[in-house]
Protein backbone atom coordinates (compact mmCIF):
# COMPACT_ATOMS: atom_id res chain seq x y z
CA UNK A 1 0.00 0.00 0.00
CA UNK A 2 1.45 3.80 -0.70
CA UNK A 3 1.09 6.35 1.72
CA UNK A 4 -0.40 9.76 0.58
CA UNK A 5 1.52 11.66 2.74
CA UNK A 6 4.88 13.93 1.65
CA UNK A 7 4.06 12.28 -2.43
CA UNK A 8 3.41 14.55 -4.91
CA UNK A 9 -0.01 15.01 -7.00
CA UNK A 10 -0.56 16.56 -10.83
CA UNK A 11 -4.02 17.80 -10.81
CA UNK A 12 -4.67 19.78 -13.68
CA UNK A 13 -8.37 21.32 -13.77
CA UNK A 14 -7.04 21.75 -10.49
CA UNK A 15 -8.59 25.05 -9.83
CA UNK A 16 -12.19 23.90 -9.82
CA UNK A 17 -14.83 20.88 -9.81
CA UNK A 18 -13.35 17.53 -8.61
CA UNK A 19 -9.87 18.25 -9.15
CA UNK A 20 -10.07 21.31 -6.62
CA UNK A 21 -11.56 19.00 -4.24
CA UNK A 22 -8.90 16.14 -5.26
CA UNK A 23 -6.40 18.50 -4.32
CA UNK A 24 -7.92 19.75 -1.32
CA UNK A 25 -8.36 15.93 -0.37
CA UNK A 26 -4.66 14.96 -1.09
CA UNK A 27 -3.55 17.96 0.78
CA UNK A 28 -5.71 16.78 4.20
CA UNK A 29 -3.86 13.80 3.74
CA UNK A 30 -0.39 15.07 4.09
CA UNK A 31 0.26 15.04 0.37
CA UNK A 32 2.03 18.26 -1.81
CA UNK A 33 0.06 19.05 -4.92
CA UNK A 34 0.54 20.98 -8.47
CA UNK A 35 -2.25 21.92 -9.87
CA UNK A 36 -2.44 23.30 -13.26
CA UNK A 37 -5.82 25.43 -15.23
CA UNK A 38 -6.35 28.00 -17.73
CA UNK A 39 -6.79 30.50 -16.15
CA UNK A 40 -5.09 32.22 -13.45
CA UNK A 41 -7.41 34.43 -11.66
CA UNK A 42 -9.07 30.84 -10.82
CA UNK A 43 -5.76 29.09 -9.86
CA UNK A 44 -5.68 32.13 -7.45
CA UNK A 45 -8.46 31.69 -5.71
CA UNK A 46 -7.80 27.54 -5.58
CA UNK A 47 -4.90 28.30 -3.74
CA UNK A 48 -6.06 30.33 -1.40
CA UNK A 49 -8.77 27.91 -0.23
CA UNK A 50 -5.79 25.07 -0.04
CA UNK A 51 -3.45 24.52 3.03
CA UNK A 52 -0.07 22.84 2.16
CA UNK A 53 2.14 22.36 0.06
CA UNK A 54 0.90 23.90 -3.21
CA UNK A 55 2.14 25.22 -6.13
CA UNK A 56 -0.02 26.45 -9.23
CA UNK A 57 0.55 26.15 -12.96
CA UNK A 58 -1.27 28.12 -15.80
CA UNK A 59 -1.55 25.40 -18.08
CA UNK A 60 -3.69 24.98 -21.53
CA UNK A 61 -3.65 21.47 -21.83
CA UNK A 62 -4.07 21.54 -25.41
CA UNK A 63 -0.67 23.00 -26.00
CA UNK A 64 2.67 20.32 -25.76
CA UNK A 65 4.77 23.22 -24.68
CA UNK A 66 2.51 23.81 -21.31
CA UNK A 67 1.95 20.12 -20.81
CA UNK A 68 5.69 20.18 -20.40
CA UNK A 69 6.30 22.69 -18.42
CA UNK A 70 3.87 21.49 -16.09
CA UNK A 71 5.66 18.11 -15.43
CA UNK A 72 8.74 19.74 -15.16
CA UNK A 73 7.54 21.90 -12.83
CA UNK A 74 6.46 19.28 -10.71
CA UNK A 75 9.99 18.04 -10.56
CA UNK A 76 11.14 21.26 -10.07
CA UNK A 77 9.38 22.31 -7.21
CA UNK A 78 8.94 18.40 -5.34
CA UNK A 79 11.18 16.78 -6.78
CA UNK A 80 8.71 13.37 -7.81
CA UNK A 81 5.62 13.16 -9.44
CA UNK A 82 3.55 10.23 -7.43
CA UNK A 83 -0.01 10.83 -9.06
CA UNK A 84 -1.17 12.34 -12.55
CA UNK A 85 -4.88 13.12 -12.55
CA UNK A 86 -5.54 15.20 -15.89
CA UNK A 87 -8.83 16.16 -14.92
CA UNK A 88 -9.68 18.47 -16.78
CA UNK A 89 -12.58 18.78 -18.68
CA UNK A 90 -15.71 20.35 -20.90
CA UNK A 91 -19.01 19.78 -21.52
CA UNK A 92 -20.37 21.14 -24.92
CA UNK A 93 -23.47 19.45 -25.56
CA UNK A 94 -25.58 18.96 -28.55
CA UNK A 95 -27.06 16.87 -30.84
CA UNK A 96 -25.45 15.20 -34.32
CA UNK A 97 -28.38 16.50 -36.64
CA UNK A 98 -31.24 18.33 -34.59
CA UNK A 99 -34.51 17.61 -36.75
CA UNK A 100 -37.87 20.27 -36.69
CA UNK A 101 -40.68 19.12 -34.79
CA UNK A 102 -43.01 20.28 -37.51
CA UNK A 103 -41.36 19.34 -40.67
CA UNK A 104 -39.07 16.53 -39.78
CA UNK A 105 -36.52 17.91 -42.01
CA UNK A 106 -32.44 18.83 -40.20
CA UNK A 107 -32.97 22.28 -39.04
CA UNK A 108 -29.32 22.11 -37.20
CA UNK A 109 -25.83 19.76 -36.58
CA UNK A 110 -23.35 20.28 -34.40
CA UNK A 111 -20.81 22.11 -35.60
CA UNK A 112 -17.10 20.59 -36.36
CA UNK A 113 -16.13 23.46 -33.61
CA UNK A 114 -17.39 22.18 -30.67
CA UNK A 115 -16.88 18.42 -31.59
CA UNK A 116 -12.97 19.30 -31.90
CA UNK A 117 -12.93 21.64 -28.97
CA UNK A 118 -14.29 18.82 -26.84
CA UNK A 119 -11.63 16.11 -28.00
CA UNK A 120 -8.82 18.93 -27.67
CA UNK A 121 -9.60 19.47 -24.24
CA UNK A 122 -11.04 16.27 -22.79
CA UNK A 123 -8.72 13.71 -25.18
CA UNK A 124 -5.61 15.55 -26.88
CA UNK A 125 -4.94 17.88 -22.82
CA UNK A 126 -5.19 13.78 -21.33
CA UNK A 127 -2.61 12.29 -23.93
CA UNK A 128 -0.21 15.04 -23.73
CA UNK A 129 -0.38 15.35 -19.53
CA UNK A 130 -0.45 11.81 -18.94
CA UNK A 131 2.80 11.61 -21.55
CA UNK A 132 4.72 14.35 -20.29
CA UNK A 133 4.43 13.12 -16.56
CA UNK A 134 4.64 9.79 -17.19
CA UNK A 135 8.45 10.47 -19.15
CA UNK A 136 9.22 12.23 -15.29
CA UNK A 137 8.19 9.56 -13.52
CA UNK A 138 10.16 7.38 -15.29
CA UNK A 139 13.68 9.26 -15.53
CA UNK A 140 13.12 9.78 -11.83
CA UNK A 141 12.23 6.30 -10.74
CA UNK A 142 8.51 7.77 -9.51
CA UNK A 143 6.36 5.10 -8.00
CA UNK A 144 2.22 5.84 -8.07
CA UNK A 145 -0.61 6.23 -10.43
CA UNK A 146 -1.59 7.70 -13.25
CA UNK A 147 -5.55 8.34 -12.81
CA UNK A 148 -7.87 9.09 -15.51
CA UNK A 149 -11.78 10.71 -15.47
CA UNK A 150 -13.96 8.55 -17.84
CA UNK A 151 -17.51 8.46 -17.24
CA UNK A 152 -21.13 7.05 -17.28
CA UNK A 153 -21.50 9.12 -20.46
CA UNK A 154 -18.71 6.44 -22.09
CA UNK A 155 -21.68 4.54 -22.53
CA UNK A 156 -23.14 6.17 -24.72
CA UNK A 157 -25.37 9.72 -24.09
CA UNK A 158 -27.22 11.18 -26.45
CA UNK A 159 -26.81 14.95 -27.12
CA UNK A 160 -22.75 13.89 -26.13
CA UNK A 161 -21.26 12.42 -29.28
CA UNK A 162 -18.43 14.72 -28.23
CA UNK A 163 -18.14 14.04 -25.05
CA UNK A 164 -19.04 10.14 -24.39
CA UNK A 165 -16.54 9.37 -27.37
CA UNK A 166 -13.55 11.13 -25.63
CA UNK A 167 -14.75 9.50 -21.87
CA UNK A 168 -15.67 5.83 -24.20
CA UNK A 169 -11.42 6.74 -24.83
CA UNK A 170 -10.49 7.35 -21.49
CA UNK A 171 -11.93 3.83 -20.13
CA UNK A 172 -9.65 1.71 -22.89
CA UNK A 173 -6.12 4.07 -21.90
CA UNK A 174 -5.68 1.89 -18.54
CA UNK A 175 -5.64 -1.18 -20.65
CA UNK A 176 -3.38 0.07 -23.16
CA UNK A 177 -0.93 2.07 -20.92
CA UNK A 178 -0.80 -0.71 -18.20
CA UNK A 179 0.16 -2.98 -21.25
CA UNK A 180 2.68 -0.87 -22.79
CA UNK A 181 4.39 -0.28 -19.42
CA UNK A 182 4.26 -3.93 -18.45
CA UNK A 183 6.28 -4.64 -21.37
CA UNK A 184 9.17 -2.48 -20.36
CA UNK A 185 9.35 -3.80 -16.72
CA UNK A 186 7.57 -0.68 -15.22
CA UNK A 187 4.07 -1.87 -14.16
CA UNK A 188 4.86 -3.08 -10.88
CA UNK A 189 5.49 0.91 -9.62
CA UNK A 190 3.54 3.05 -12.21
CA UNK A 191 0.07 1.81 -12.79
CA UNK A 192 -2.84 3.31 -14.75
CA UNK A 193 -6.80 3.35 -13.84
CA UNK A 194 -9.82 5.12 -14.80
CA UNK A 195 -12.50 6.37 -12.65
CA UNK A 196 -16.12 6.66 -14.18
CA UNK A 197 -18.49 8.81 -11.79
CA UNK A 198 -22.05 9.03 -12.25
CA UNK A 199 -23.94 12.43 -12.02
CA UNK A 200 -21.50 14.47 -9.66
CA UNK A 201 -23.12 17.71 -7.56
CA UNK A 202 -21.57 20.10 -9.45
CA UNK A 203 -22.43 23.62 -9.99
CA UNK A 204 -24.46 23.09 -13.43
CA UNK A 205 -26.32 19.80 -12.21
CA UNK A 206 -27.32 22.07 -8.70
CA UNK A 207 -28.61 25.48 -10.67
CA UNK A 208 -30.21 23.05 -13.35
CA UNK A 209 -33.99 22.78 -13.71
CA UNK A 210 -35.33 21.11 -10.38
CA UNK A 211 -37.86 18.45 -12.00
CA UNK A 212 -35.17 17.58 -14.58
CA UNK A 213 -32.70 16.98 -12.06
CA UNK A 214 -35.58 14.91 -9.73
CA UNK A 215 -36.03 12.90 -13.21
CA UNK A 216 -32.33 11.93 -13.10
CA UNK A 217 -32.59 10.95 -9.31
CA UNK A 218 -35.12 8.80 -10.09
CA UNK A 219 -32.76 6.46 -11.93
CA UNK A 220 -30.04 6.76 -9.18
CA UNK A 221 -30.95 3.65 -6.69
CA UNK A 222 -29.18 5.93 -3.47
CA UNK A 223 -31.41 8.60 -4.39
CA UNK A 224 -28.99 11.39 -4.45
CA UNK A 225 -26.14 13.29 -6.41
CA UNK A 226 -22.30 11.94 -6.18
CA UNK A 227 -20.44 13.95 -3.93
CA UNK A 228 -17.58 15.68 -5.26
CA UNK A 229 -15.62 14.20 -2.02
CA UNK A 230 -16.20 10.58 -3.06
CA UNK A 231 -14.46 11.14 -6.15
CA UNK A 232 -11.78 12.38 -4.99
CA UNK A 233 -12.04 9.64 -2.10
CA UNK A 234 -12.13 6.71 -4.87
CA UNK A 235 -9.54 8.10 -6.73
CA UNK A 236 -6.89 8.41 -3.42
CA UNK A 237 -7.85 4.81 -3.10
CA UNK A 238 -6.64 3.52 -5.76
CA UNK A 239 -3.48 5.31 -5.14
CA UNK A 240 -2.93 3.19 -2.07
CA UNK A 241 -3.56 0.06 -3.25
CA UNK A 242 -1.18 -0.88 -5.78
CA UNK A 243 -3.25 -4.32 -6.84
CA UNK A 244 -5.74 -2.13 -8.87
CA UNK A 245 -4.59 -1.16 -12.04
CA UNK A 246 -5.92 -1.22 -15.86
CA UNK A 247 -9.38 -0.97 -15.08
CA UNK A 248 -12.27 1.76 -15.27
CA UNK A 249 -14.08 1.84 -11.32
CA UNK A 250 -17.52 3.49 -11.28
CA UNK A 251 -18.77 5.45 -8.85
CA UNK A 252 -22.63 5.95 -9.74
CA UNK A 253 -24.86 5.41 -6.58
CA UNK A 254 -25.94 2.20 -8.60
CA UNK A 255 -26.83 4.17 -12.19
CA UNK A 256 -27.63 2.04 -14.95
CA UNK A 257 -28.98 4.32 -17.47
CA UNK A 258 -32.05 4.90 -16.96
CA UNK A 259 -32.96 1.20 -15.91
CA UNK A 260 -33.88 -0.06 -12.83
CA UNK A 261 -32.98 -3.36 -13.62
Amino acid sequence: MLEIKNAVAVITGGASGIGLVTARYWLQQGGKVVIGDISEEALDRAVQTLDGDVVSVVVDVTREADASRLAKQAIASFGRIDLVAPFAGIIMDGLLVATDRETGKVKGKMSLEKFQRVVDINLTGVFLTVRECLEQMINHDCRGLICLVSSTGSLGTAGQINYSSTKAAMSVMPKVITAELFRRGLADRIRCAAIAPGYVRTPILENMNQKALEKILGDVPIGRLIEPEEVASLACEIFRNEALTGDVYYIHGGLRLGSRG
